[in-house]
């Protein structure tokens, strides 16, 4: 963990601009150990770093957050964006947060943000084959073979040329299932209900990755990372 300037702390996780951090300093209480200090310019090493007797942020932080329907998960679409759910510092990170993968504007439920761009490359890999939890509610009752089709590996989607791979269906009653997939393709789990002549009128993603969204309300977040 290397030495840098506290002014370049402080920008990069967001609390101020570089421009600003004297006058945060006066402000805050920013000491290097037991020591106040007032002057931006001083090195230290972030696990040093304390704000108001506080230890700075992580320097890469990866966030678990219930995405409410009407959300945007972008950084420029019109509409409320989902970054603003966050404290204003975490907006102002550098480099700024991401998701990794999308929902839909009406699709509710789990998903990851980060800045680390390591991490998220990882974890939207088409080879990562991370598990999705989805409640769906359809418009109208199963036919009764859904579960093996799904699950047989064979199913493909309109403009797709290769199989998905298999997911689990499990029927809580005739328009409500739980539907466990590996995969990320746009708008795979309406696609994949289309493709056996249903519609999706309801999308929840319960967990992504084992990071369940069941104990937060929508809207609320935590630090998974």
């Amino acid at each position: 963990m290397s030495h840098k300037r506290i002014d370049a702390h402080l920008s990069k996780l967001g609390y101020c601009t570089r421009g600003d951090a004297r006058k945060f300093m006066k402000i805050h209480e920013i000491k290097i150990g037991s020591e106040r200090v007032y002057n931006p310019s001083i090195k230290a090493k972030h696990d040093e770093l304390t704000i108001d007797n506080q230890p700075l942020d992580d320097e890469t932080l990866t966030i678990l957050i219930h995405k409410p329907s009407g959300v945007v998960c972008s950084h420029d679409d019109s509409g409320k964006l989902i970054y603003s759910l966050l404290p204003t510092r975490w907006q102002n990170r550098n480099p700024i947060f991401s998701t990794i993968g999308r929902l839909d504007r009406d699709t509710t439920g789990a998903i990851l943000i980060t800045d680390n761009g390591a991490l998220n490359h990882k974890l939207t890999s088409p080879k990562s084959n991370i598990s999705k939890i989805y409640k769906v509610t359809l418009a109208h009752p199963l036919k009764g073979d859904e579960i093996e089709i799904f699950a047989s590996g064979n199913l493909i989607l309109n403009g797709e040329e290769k199989p998905l791979l298999p997911a689990k269906l499990t029927i809580i009653d005739e328009t409500t299932v739980l539907l466990e997939i590996v995969e990320g393709k746009y708008h795979q789990v309406k696609r994949m209900f289309g493709a056996v002549s249903n519609r999706v009128i309801a999308l929840h993603r319960i967990s992504f990755n084992n990071f369940s969204v069941e104990d937060l309300k929508e809207g609320e977040y935590k630090i998974i990372i």
